[in-house]
């Protein structure tokens, strides 16, 4: 069951994880497969036309924060976070251990 079904469509901004590392992403939620988002943002390069589209996907596990962009907040989109509790382990980025290396 996915969890976003209403936000599809909408801009969001997402923090995740990879690895020890917290990425923040914006852009629009293209999909939800009930595992994992999937972001899509597109764009052009200089001195072309074409309309290029980049997509990632992010696994619910890896999600730290989803909030909907205020200025493109659809009238039917009340809830601004609208994470549920997950059954998998969820990590906080005060969870997250670095390690350091010797200089």
């Amino acid at each position: 069951m996915s969890r976003y079904p209403s936000l599809l469509g909408c801009r969001i901004e997402v923090t995740y994880r990879a690895s020890d590392i917290i990425i923040p992403a914006t852009g629009i939620l293209a999909a939800d497969s009930g595992k994992s988002i999937f972001i899509e943002e597109s764009y052009r390069q200089k001195d072309q036309d074409a309309l290029k589209t980049f997509r990632w996907e992010i696994p619910y596990a890896c999600i730290v924060e989803l909030r909907v962009c205020p200025e493109i907040l659809p009238p039917s989109a009340s809830v601004i976070n609208p994470r549920e509790p997950a059954s998998e382990p969820s990590f906080g980025a005060a969870d997250l251990q670095f390690n350091k290396r010797p200089a």
